[in-house]
C-alpha cells in the first residue's frame, strides 16, 4: 500500500535538501529586511538631491509598506493557485525590477510606483516562502524552521545597515539599489534550482504531470516513490481559499489578524522611531542607528530562541507570554535613561520579544490554515498587518507633535503587543492534519493514535 508523501515528509526526519530549502528560504526572508533599511539609509540622500520636503519622503518610505499588503494579500491567491514555486519566481522578478527602476527615476512619484511595485513582489514572496518552510519541514521541526526561516529579516536588516553604510561612504544612494538588484538576481537560479514545488500542492492539486514531479521530489529527499496519487475527495476538491473566512476558520483568522496588526503596530514604532528618539536625545546619528542595529541583533536572537523553545513548550502560550515581554521593554525603552548602552539594552530586548512574537504568529498562521488556503491565509495575515506598520509611524509621529513624554508615548505604543496577547490566548486551533482529504487507511491509523495538534498548540 503507498503511503500518503505528506505523512512521509511529516514523519520522517529532515535530509540535507530540506535544509538547503530552509537556507534558501532564509535569504530570501533578508531580503525583505535587507530592502526596507536600505530605503531608509538611502532617504536621506535621496531628499538632499532633489531637494524635498520630510512629507514627500514619508510617503515615499510608506509606498513599499503599501505594495507589501497588496502583494501579501493578492499574490498569496495565486501561490494557492498556481503554486508557491511560480509565484516565488514571480515575485523575485519583481523585486529586481523595481529595486533597478529606482536608480533610473526623478521624481516622488515615479520613486512611489517603483517602491510600490518592490513591495508587491516581497510581500508576495513572504506568503510562498512561509508555505515552503512549512511544507518542507517534518511535524516536530515545523515551528522551528518556521522561526528559522523568520530570522533572515532581522538578519538581512543588520547587514542591510552595514553594507548601506559603506556603500554611502563611497558612492550615491543608486548603489545600494544596485546591490539589491543584484542580490535578488542571484536569488533567482539558487531558487530555481534548488526548491522544487511543495509536495503538499501537487497533491491537493495534482496537476497535469503531478505524479512524476513528486516522485521526483521524494527521490531528491530520499524517500521511495509512489505508483499513484492519493486520492481527494469530491468535497475537498471544492474547497477555495476563501475557506478562512468560513465559519470553522473565521474566529481563528480574525483572532490571528487582529492580534498581528496590534503586534506589529507596537513593534514597527521601535523599527522606525528608534534612530529619531535617540538622535533628539543630542547622540550623534550613527550612535542612534547603531542602537537600532542592537534591536534587530536582538530580533535575529529572539526569533532563533523562540524556535528553540517550541520543542519543548506549547506554541501559543509562548507566544502570548512573548508579546507581552514585548510590550514591557517597549515601555521600558522610554523610561531609560539617556545612556547609549541603556538605551541599546532596552532596544535589543524589545527587538529579541518582537521579533519572537512575530515568529510565533507566523507558526500558527502557517499552522492553522489548511494546505488549499495557507499562502491566502498568511497573505491576508501579513497584509493586515502591513496596515499597522503604515499606522504605527504616523501614530507615533502624531503623539511627538503634541510634546508628550517619551515614557507616556511608549505606554502608549506598547498596548499593541500587550492586547495582541490577550486577544491571541482565547485562540482555538483546529489545524489539517498531514494527509488532508486523501483516503488511506493508514492515515486513518495515525489520525487516531496520535496526539492532536490542536491540543499540543
Amino acid at each position: 500500500m503507498n503511503s500518503d508523501p505528506r505523512e512521509t515528509i511529516s514523519q520522517s526526519s529532515m535530509g540535507i535538501l530540506q535544509m538547503l530549502i530552509i537556507a534558501v528560504m532564509v535569504g530570501l526572508n533578508g531580503l525583505d529586511g535587507f530592502d526596507i533599511l536600505s530605503i531608509s539609509f538611502a532617504a536621506p540622500e535621496i531628499a538632499k538631491e532633489w531637494g524635498i520636503s520630510q512629507t514627500a519622503l514619508g510617503i515615499v518610505l510608506s509606498m513599499e509598506l503599501i505594495g507589501m499588503g497588496l502583494g501579501s494579500f493578492f499574490l498569496g491567491t495565486m501561490a494557492d493557485k498556481v503554486g508557491r514555486r511560480p509565484t516565488a519566481m514571480f515575485c523575485l522578478l519583481a523585486m529586481a525590477l523595481g529595486m533597478f527602476m529606482v536608480t533610473a527615476t526623478s521624481s516622488i512619484i515615479a520613486l512611489s510606483v517603483w517602491r510600490i511595485v518592490t513591495g508587491v513582489g516581497i510581500g508576495g514572496l513572504l506568503t510562498a516562502i512561509t508555505s515552503l518552510t512549512a511544507e518542507y519541514s517534518n511535524s516536530r521541526r515545523q515551528h522551528l524552521c518556521i522561526s528559522i526561516m523568520a530570522i533572515g529579516y532581522p538578519i538581512g536588516g543588520v547587514i542591510g545597515s552595514a553594507v548601506s553604510s559603506m556603500l554611502l561612504a563611497s558612492y550615491d544612494w543608486r548603489s545600494i539599489f544596485y546591490l539589491g538588484t543584484t542580490v535578488t538576481l542571484l536569488f533567482i537560479p539558487v531558487f530555481y534550482f534548488i526548491v522544487p514545488e511543495s509536495v503538499h500542492w501537487l497533491i491537493r492539486k495534482q496537476p497535469s504531470g503531478a505524479l512524476k514531479r513528486i516522485n521526483r521530489t521524494l527521490k531528491k529527499l530520499k524517500h521511495k516513490a509512489i505508483d499513484a496519487l492519493p486520492e481527494i475527495s469530491p468535497d475537498t476538491r471544492k474547497k477555495s481559499v476563501s475557506d478562512i473566512f468560513s465559519p470553522a476558520l473565521l474566529p481563528a483568522t480574525l483572532i490571528i489578524s487582529i492580534t498581528y496588526f496590534l503586534h506589529i503596530t507596537s513593534y514597527y514604532f521601535i523599527l522606525k522611531w528608534v534612530p529619531k528618539i535617540v538622535a533628539d536625545m543630542d547622540f550623534a546619528s550613527s550612535s542612534a542607528a547603531g542602537v537600532l542595529g542592537w534591536g534587530n541583533v536582538g530580533g535575529a536572537l529572539g526569533g532563533i530562541t523562540f524556535g528553540f523553545l517550541t520543542l519543548k513548550i506549547n506554541l501559543k502560550r509562548l507566544t502570548v507570554a512573548t508579546l507581552f515581554f514585548a510590550a514591557v521593554f517597549i515601555a521600558l525603552f522610554g523610561r531609560s535613561p539617556e545612556d547609549l548602552n541603556m538605551l541599546s539594552l532596552f532596544c535589543a530586548m524589545a527587538g529579541f520579544f518582537g521579533n519572537a512574537g512575530i515568529i510565533g504568529l507566523y507558526a500558527i498562521f502557517a499552522y492553522v490554515f489548511p494546505t488549499h488556503a495557507r499562502a491566502f491565509g498568511a497573505g491576508f495575515v501579513i497584509g493586515v498587518g502591513r496596515g499597522g506598520s503604515i499606522l504605527s509611524p504616523f501614530l507615533a509621529g502624531i503623539l511627538l507633535d503634541t510634546g508628550m513624554k517619551l515614557q507616556n508615548i511608549t505606554a502608549v505604543m506598547c498596548l499593541g503587543a500587550l492586547i495582541g496577547g490577550i486577544v491571541l490566548a482565547f485562540l482555538k486551533l483546529r489545524p489539517e492534519e498531514p494527509s488532508e482529504g486523501s483516503k488511506s487507511k493508514s492515515d486513518e491509523k495515525n489520525i487516531a493514535v496520535e496526539p492532536s495538534l490542536a491540543e499540543e498548540v
